[in-house]
């Protein structure tokens, strides 16, 4: 009975001092996992801060790109972090690497389409196709640029209507941009009568070309017969405005030389 009791002194103090040695142990690696995680988060907002505010200064690059890639970097390390900080208790680093990914792997599979409109989005705010305010168009999309973002692209439709667009479907088609040249040409068609004076009429479209202002001298406007027939002959002014003139433009010239054409029948 004296033994037994012995022994489970004995045992007791064993425990209690492998449990103090223990202690001891992890909480100096509890100790050391707060103060690492302290630390990286703090350089990961500081790395955060400073290569966003360093991009924002390259010109030409956009602010949803410098925001991203800042996210990035402050995810990257705390990402390196945690695994920093999971080695101070003996995990093994390998194995949560290879987990990480592996389910990364599955994750970007899950998410193909999402990524693959992530990386439209990272080249047409890079390469800038177009921008916020511009009038854009392909081949089933149409509208003016209101914002350009990782995932999707926001419109408004020429009918006033929201439109929100996923980026791989604007980066994998043609887009006529019809906002970022300066100028634009407009080809405005009168068709005459087979027997009618052809110089009178390429006169008359000439005349009322440079009686607008709008209408810019070079290139000069220049009136050609497009299309003859036996019946018709349809002759075409060519002319250069602004892009910021050219609806009001067109409009007006298609009216002015209308009721031009009129004028002269009448007469």
């Amino acid at each position: 009975m004296e033994q037994q009791a012995t022994d489970f002194i004995l045992a007791t103090r064993t425990a209690l001092t492998q449990a103090s040695a223990m202690a001891v142990q992890y909480s100096f690696s509890i100790i050391g996992a707060i103060l690492l995680f302290i630390l990286g988060w703090t350089i990961a907002g500081l790395l955060r801060r400073w290569s966003y505010e360093g991009l924002s200064r390259v010109h030409g690059f956009d602010e949803t790109l410098a925001r991203f890639f800042s996210n990035v970097i402050r995810y990257a390390i705390l990402v390196m972090v945690f695994v920093t900080v999971l080695a101070q208790f003996g995990v093994q680093t390998a194995s949560i690497i290879a987990a990480l990914g592996a389910a990364g792997l599955a994750i970007g599979l899950a998410l193909q389409g999402t990524l693959q409109n992530i990386a439209a989005g990272i080249m047409l705010l890079v390469l800038r196709p177009f921008k916020a305010g511009e009038y854009i168009e392909t081949g089933a999309i149409a509208g003016t640029v209101k914002e350009i973002g990782l995932f999707a692209t926001e419109l408004r439709t020429p009918e006033g209507m929201y439109r929100l667009a996923p980026n791989s479907t604007l980066w994998n088609v043609p887009i006529t941009n019809f906002s970022r040249e300066r100028t634009r040409r407009f080809d405005l068609s009168i068709t005459i009568g087979a027997r009618e004076d052809i110089g009178a009429a390429e006169q008359k479209l000439l005349d009322v070309a440079r009686a607008d202002t709008r209408v810019l001298a070079s290139p000069a406007p220049e009136a050609f017969v497009a299309q003859a027939s036996d019946s018709s002959v349809q002759v075409t002014l060519r002319y250069w405005t602004l892009n910021t003139d050219y609806w009001e433009t067109s409009r007006a010239l298609t009216k002015t030389a209308k009721l031009a054409f009129d004028m002269r029948e009448d007469a």
